[in-house]
């Protein structure tokens, strides 16, 4: 069956070509068939979903789309559900077969658009609407994103806490793929399993300086495994203020504050003595706490011992969870600028302090440098994350798939949908 309007009315089809001066290129028969309107490619192609009124599909079922004539072939299908998410998939080499590569979500609605031609090259287009059921299992795994939204440094890692493990590494591609961030100015950025419960996101670098970020899940029903389906999960939207690092020298005994890469503060301090060295390496701020009492028993420092303390502190920026601040210490003031005499802490003057105080916030950076310390952990002990190196920090998402330099699966994406 041929679909140029020119076979269906040869005499139309030659005055058109004598009145317009040109050759038989106007006509199907020896012109351009992509000029011509996509036909209905119903009788070309079968689709698996059932598409009637009331009737779902099986979201554990592959989709699959086969051309029925050999002389025809699928030369696109895109698949999308109601709230955008993509289905991925694959169309053989001879154009004859596509099939899904990605889960479906239940209780979802699809769109599909698929495009063919026939032997002549004729375009033709089918749209069809489909529903998925429900899933037969209860269980689901929710996501909590962190931090809680608001403005943070441009070094404030994103966070995601699962209420279930996942260690099979397709059921972690399936979950890392649901898990979005976004962010204005777009970032190249990465998701890194800490655990089986745990991901860290953050970009090749800082975050841009008053950017906005926004995290979301696509999981919710999303089968990640026979008996586990994802859930819904409540979005949060950052923004960062001014780019701002404490480079903390402990060799120099000596702070240089730097806002969007220009010095704007030099402050003598003290960092820590032999036997309780800060940590080098990049760190991000926690929190802060106007007042704090310190004391050596929570850091392991027996009481009544020579390096025994027990100290109202003020103006106190937490960097790390094991007891690292940056916080004024009017008690060290002669040694600060010359010594390193502090159990681990940064300690500067009350003025200095309360001024490091009301510039940073939670995220801002604090880095460390000359110290004959251990390196910052790079889990569990605050955020360690920025020590990692890109290469490696890449090798840690389940979508790598061991090529760290590549293109990140948010680039693959604009090339060719992605899942969810």
């Amino acid at each position: 069956m041929s679909h140029s309007p020119c076979a269906r009315n040869v005499v139309s089809c030659t005055l058109l070509v004598i009145a317009l001066g040109v050759g038989v290129t106007a006509c199907h028969s020896g012109g351009n068939p992509l000029a011509d309107k996509p036909y209905d490619a119903a009788d070309q192609i079968s689709f698996s979903a059932p598409t009637g009124e009331g009737k779902r599909a099986d979201p554990d079922k592959p989709l699959e789309v086969v051309a029925k004539n050999d002389d025809d072939r699928i030369t696109d299908v895109t698949a999308e559900d109601a709230t955008g998410r993509h289905v991925a998939g694959e169309l053989d080499a001879d154009g004859r077969r596509w099939h899904s590569t990605s889960p479906l979500a239940a209780n979802a609605h699809y769109t599909v658009q698929i495009s063919t031609e026939d032997a002549d090259g004729a375009p033709g287009r089918k749209i069809l609407t489909f529903d998925t059921s429900m899933p037969t299992t209860k269980q689901r795994l929710k996501v909590t994103f962190g931090p809680k939204s608001g403005e943070y440094g441009v070094g404030q890692p994103v966070t995601a806490q699962l209420d279930q493990p996942v260690k099979d590494r397709a059921q972690r591609a399936t979950v890392e793929r649901a898990l979005r961030v976004d962010s204005v100015p777009a970032v190249q950025g990465s998701w890194y399993w800490v655990s089986d419960k745990e991901l860290h996101y953050r970009p090749m670098d800082y975050w841009p300086a008053h950017a906005t970020i926004r995290v979301h899940s696509n999981l919710d029903g999303v089968r990640i495994s026979d008996r586990l389906w994802g859930a819904a999960a409540t979005p949060v939207t950052l923004t960062t203020g001014d780019k701002l690092l404490a480079l903390t020298d402990a060799g120099a005994h000596e702070m240089t504050v730097y806002k969007n890469d220009k010095v704007i503060n030099t402050i003598p301090i003290t960092t820590g003595k032999p036997g309780y060295e800060t940590r080098n390496g990049v760190k991000v701020v926690l929190e802060k706490q106007y007042f704090v009492r310190m004391k050596g028993t929570t850091v392991g420092i027996a009481e009544g011992t020579a390096d025994s303390y027990d100290l109202p502190v003020y103006y106190a920026t937490r960097v790390t969870w094991s007891g690292e601040y940056v916080h004024a210490a009017p008690w060290s003031v002669g040694s600060q600028g010359y010594a390193n005499v502090s159990h681990g802490c940064t300690g500067m003057n009350t003025s200095n302090a309360e001024w490091f105080f009301d510039t940073f916030r939670p995220g801002d950076l604090v880095k460390v440098v000359n110290s004959n310390g251990a390196e910052m952990e790079h889990f569990g002990n605050g955020f360690g994350d920025w020590n990692i190196a890109w290469k490696d920090w890449r090798n840690g998402s389940a979508l790598v798939n061991a090529t760290p330099d590549g293109p990140i699966p948010q680039d693959a994406a604009r090339v060719q949908p992605a899942a969810l």
